[in-house]
């Protein structure tokens, strides 16, 4: 393996594809410097949806300023690692091509413990040199905190210095931590994230306010409350404390596999209470919540896990 260098995710929303060649002349729009994400997403067809799981394209995603480990280029393209999603595909992170231009050198910028979290759905981000450039951030982006003005927060981005509204963001004096308060039960407070994004397209791969998979809403409203779990659905199976059904509570991660449960994991979703589930489904379907009892995945599910701890009284 060559030497793994840093790198630094500048576009909204970075897809990770399999190979070079995997996206088609439709995704250009995901591929841009700004990536344009919304309008790659709304001019997709349920069937161009599906060919990216089908055709093996994308493999994940990444925020802006996230750190990856960039291990090789070819035709404008960098082989990345995601160390922040954890894989049993690669012990650097998860595996995959982003184009060059949707990355940069990493630079550090000022010292600083403060960072702002996107805590709304999108989050409007302009430039300090140039305010009438910018693009929409998703929810749970990270970065750091330069300055607190009036209802402005001015943040160091991949392109320098950049304003935030105040009313989009948390800020926090360490990197992982939960948007809400620490006295509330975590498991419910996974839930209630979740039901933001009720209606919101899935999307193979998705890790973004733009759109989830299954396991990257998982992922991601598990990481609102400062918990980081695997990637994917068979590795986030894993993991966790065991939890039999009849104990279940609101936000244990229910996983569904083939063979009436035998087979292998691929699917997973937010216990809500009540015999309830909050789950992104599939390319056909919207985050949802359905009834466990006569759900068509119902006899898959094979084994239930809680990632959240108990506060304590």
């Amino acid at each position: 393996m060559n030497r793994l260098r840093q790198m630094t995710v500048a576009v909204s929303v970075a897809t990770v594809w399999t190979e070079p060649d995997s996206p088609r002349r439709l995704d250009e729009p995901a591929l841009g410097q700004p990536a344009q994400i919304a309008e790659w997403l709304s001019a997709m067809t349920i069937d161009d949806k599906l060919d990216l799981y089908n055709g093996n394209r994308v493999q994940t995603q990444i925020l802006y300023g996230t750190d990856v480990l960039a291990a090789g280029e070819r035709d404008g393209w960098v082989k990345v690692f995601v160390p922040e999603q954890a894989t049993r595909k690669q012990s650097s992170g998860y595996p995959g091509w982003v184009p060059k231009r949707q990355l940069m050198e990493r630079n550090d910028g000022p010292a600083t413990e403060t960072w702002a979290v996107v805590v709304s759905n999108r989050a409007p981000l302009s430039f300090q040199k140039s305010p009438n450039r910018g693009f929409e951030l998703s929810f749970l982006t990270r970065l750091p905190v330069l300055k607190i003005s009036g209802d402005k927060v001015i943040v160091h981005t991949p392109h320098g210095a950049a304003f935030l509204n105040k009313e989009h963001v948390r800020i926090h004096d360490k990197e992982r931590a939960s948007i809400d308060p620490p006295q509330g039960h975590p498991g419910i407070q996974i839930v209630r994230q979740g039901l933001r994004f009720l209606g919101l397209p899935y999307l193979w791969g998705g890790m973004s306010s733009f759109g989830y998979d299954c396991s990257g809403f998982a992922y991601n409203m598990l990481k609102s409350q400062g918990i980081v779990i695997p990637r994917d659905a068979s590795d986030q199976a894993e993991q966790g404390n065991l939890v039999e059904r009849s104990r279940l509570e609101p936000g244990d991660l229910l996983f569904f596999a083939y063979e009436e449960g035998k087979g292998r994991v691929h699917h997973v979703g937010i216990y809500a209470g009540d015999n309830r589930m909050l789950h992104s489904p599939d390319s056909k379907g919207c985050v949802e919540i359905v009834e466990l009892n006569g759900y068509k995945l119902e006899r898959e599910h094979c084994v239930s896990r809680r990632y959240w701890t108990p506060q304590k009284a």
